[in-house]
């Protein structure tokens, strides 16, 4: 077999916030078909980098107090501590801000302008008076020109889907200071993609084979809208490397971030002596691969093939893009708790569990995948621990009880190992079209019969008989050899499990062509338990910790109340009026929100020896699942109030202005529903 020379890159994780269960849909398709290509024997080379230029990243720095350079070198360390735990096997990751990134950017970018391939002109823009510099359209909130939705982006509309320009926007403001931005001139720099029109054509074409055919056919429509400039400058103050021979220009993210690609193997060629030309010179044979979410497409195969071909490099040999990652058929979405970053995950479950589920959902498509903790459970409970490691655990013990630990001189079933053995090319094929799901459900299916052969031979009746031992031996010996078929067939998607099966098994290593020659007359070590089954009350903790994360970057978010001074204490009254009074503690036992009202949650509260129905103004600082289970503080003997919802019981107590600024009164422990105010 031919030996493939191949380099594979993942798109660069933006230095600016921690990795999600998101981004690693990504990383765990790339990784997975990389070992893939290394057990076939293959040289493989993956790498990757942090994208750490541009305003955000500048800004937030700002915000805490330290440099740039600071902030991107600690969201690094935590990337490269965070893809290390999910078995993420880079060979070389490296960032944006670094030299070779540097002279790679201006390399291209002197090579464009020779080509006739830069263009400046005069545009207008939106400018934060008081900060002193240009705004990105998502640094600009205003009211939507379509529907009127508040508090919108300057690019595009969360609430009815519009696009537009900042300067449509109704009572914009800027993000940076609360500003009212004002338009401002400014000279920017444009790369003519037109130019490349034809060779793009040819190599986005669907027959060329570089694009996955809906991709393909999706770049057709852009093709027919026109393909127009592209902006590649930043004014000052901005956070990147200067544009050789301007001074107060810089190249937008988007021109060095997948320059990156370039500047990471460049590295690695340095360290390691390969050469860099070999693998991007203009005359290369090897393989290049960029896995990409399939809402970077026009930059990856638009703008990144024009440079490279502007710049005297070799386009990529294809672009595999991959759907979003959904939690519980819901968004992913900060507020809602099913934004899950990656080390909360590892808190609390095995990184192996996430590989094995998300290879079990991913296609060679660019469809959208679900994490659906209940399947996650089962799936990966029946898979792995009841199907695949509970092989070995049936045999080994047999093994070590009855022969030392030395299997049989044969196999027991010469036809079934075969028929295993034979798997192995579609196998191979599905994983090189990047279709796990279905992979994974071939290996499972040949764990079936691994399982039903055990289960028809019966060693553990067998073994009872010593007449029969020779036959539990070979029973067993035929087992483990189906465990070894299996676990070299799941080693891209579990490198851990592996490794410890191959020390189980006594062997060095689990190759894909050392399949050929069974384990025989061989001995293997004592079982441990490969895998453990996922604990549902783990998951349970993990999803409360992603909820209550959500909770603290809500609260963090808010704004904090003006400070107004103290509200004027309340005119003195008698004893006997406040006495009047009935405060009891009471327990939420339900909340739930009322159809029809925007402020209001319907509230049953026990007071000991009744409950109540009390409608409370709380609903924008309080989700109903929040306030069940509560003790508060409420007014026993309110006039019960008719409203059209129904009738309110109570009031009950709490703190602030209103709106999202509202605490409920809360009484220490020990109180308890019915007791008295005092």
């Amino acid at each position: 077999m031919t030996t493939r020379k191949i380099l594979v890159t993942s798109a660069l994780p933006y230095a600016n916030g921690p990795i999600h269960l998101g981004h690693l849909v990504e990383y765990v398709q790339t990784d997975i078909w990389v070992r893939f290509q290394r057990l076939r024997g293959h040289q493989c080379i993956y790498v990757c980098a942090d994208d750490a230029h541009g305003t955000p990243i500048m800004l937030h720095a700002q915000r805490l107090g330290i440099t740039p350079e600071a902030l991107i070198e600690r969201i690094g360390a935590e990337h490269r501590a965070d893809f290390a735990a999910f078995h993420i096997g880079f060979d070389e990751y490296h960032s944006t801000h670094s030299p070779e990134n540097r002279e790679l950017a201006e390399f291209i970018y002197r090579q464009l302008k020779a080509g006739g391939h830069i263009v400046t002109r005069t545009i207008s823009q939106a400018y934060d008076p008081v900060e002193g510099m240009f705004l990105p359209d998502r640094f600009i909130k205003g009211e939507c020109p379509r529907c009127g939705a508040p508090d919108q982006y300057g690019d595009a509309c969360e609430v009815c889907g519009a696009t537009y320009s900042p300067t449509e926007l109704k009572n914009p403001v800027s993000v940076v200071s609360g500003a009212t931005p004002v338009e401002r001139e400014s000279e920017h720099y444009f790369f003519r993609l037109a130019d490349f029109e034809d060779s793009l054509r040819r190599w986005t074409d669907p027959a060329a084979g570089h694009l996955q055919p809906e991709v393909a056919h999706k770049l057709a429509e852009w093709f027919e809208a026109g393909l127009k400039d592209w902006d590649i400058s930043r004014d000052a103050p901005y956070f990147g490397f200067p544009i050789p021979g301007t001074q107060d220009k810089y190249f937008y993210v988007w021109l060095d971030a997948p320059i990156g690609y370039l500047a990471s193997f460049k590295r690695y060629c340095e360290r390691t002596g390969l050469a860099f030309d070999e693998f991007w010179g203009p005359d290369s044979e090897a393989e290049v691969y960029h896995f990409i979410g399939k809402d970077i497409l026009y930059f990856h195969a638009l703008f990144w093939p024009a440079m490279l071909e502007g710049a005297g490099f070799r386009k990529p040999s294809g672009i595999f893009a991959h759907g979003f990652l959904t939690i519980d058929g819901q968004k992913m979405s900060k507020s809602r708790g099913t934004f899950i970053r990656a080390r909360t995950y590892l808190d609390h479950l095995d990184p192996e569990y996430l590989r094995y589920y998300l290879a079990a959902k991913l296609g060679p498509g660019i469809d959208d995948l679900d994490l659906n903790f209940e399947d996650f459970v089962q799936r990966v409970n029946s898979d792995l621990v009841g199907k695949v490691v509970n092989i070995a655990s049936r045999c080994a013990g047999f093994i070590h009880k009855r022969f030392d630990g030395r299997l049989g001189p044969r196999l027991d079933d010469s036809e079934l190992y075969d028929r295993f053995l034979q798997a192995g090319a579609r196998i191979a094929e599905l994983y090189e079209g990047r279709a796990f799901g279905q992979a994974m459900r071939e290996i499972m299916a040949l764990a079936d019969l691994a399982n039903q052969y055990i289960d028809e031979r019966k060693p553990w009746e067998a073994a009872k008989d010593p007449a029969r031992l020779d036959s539990v031996r070979l029973t067993c010996t035929q087992g483990l050899n189906l465990f070894r078929v299996l676990m070299t067939y799941l080693q891209p998607v579990l490198p851990v499990t592996a490794e410890k099966a191959c020390a189980f098994l006594g062997l060095p290593d689990l190759t894909w062509h050392g399949l050929e020659e069974p384990l025989l007359d061989h001995p293997i070590e004592r079982f441990k338990p490969l895998m453990t089954r996922v604990d549902k009350d783990k998951v349970a903790a993990l999803q409360a910790a992603a909820r209550a994360e959500a909770d603290e970057r809500q609260a963090a978010a808010r704004p904090a109340p003006e400070k107004k001074g103290i509200e004027p204490i309340a005119p003195t009254i008698d004893y006997e009026d406040f006495a009047r009074v009935d405060l009891r503690i009471a327990r939420i036992v339900e909340a739930a929100e009322v159809e029809g009202a925007d402020k209001l949650l319907r509230l049953t509260l026990d007071l000991g020896g009744e409950t109540r129905q009390v409608f409370a103004g709380i609903k924008k600082a309080y989700r109903p699942e929040e306030l069940e289970g509560r003790l508060t503080v409420m007014v026993a003997n309110l006039k019960p109030r008719k409203m059209r919802f129904g009738v309110s019981e109570g009031m009950v107590l709490a703190a602030g202005p209103g709106g999202e600024d509202l605490w409920l009164l809360s009484p220490d422990p020990g109180a308890a529903p019915g007791m008295r105010v005092k």
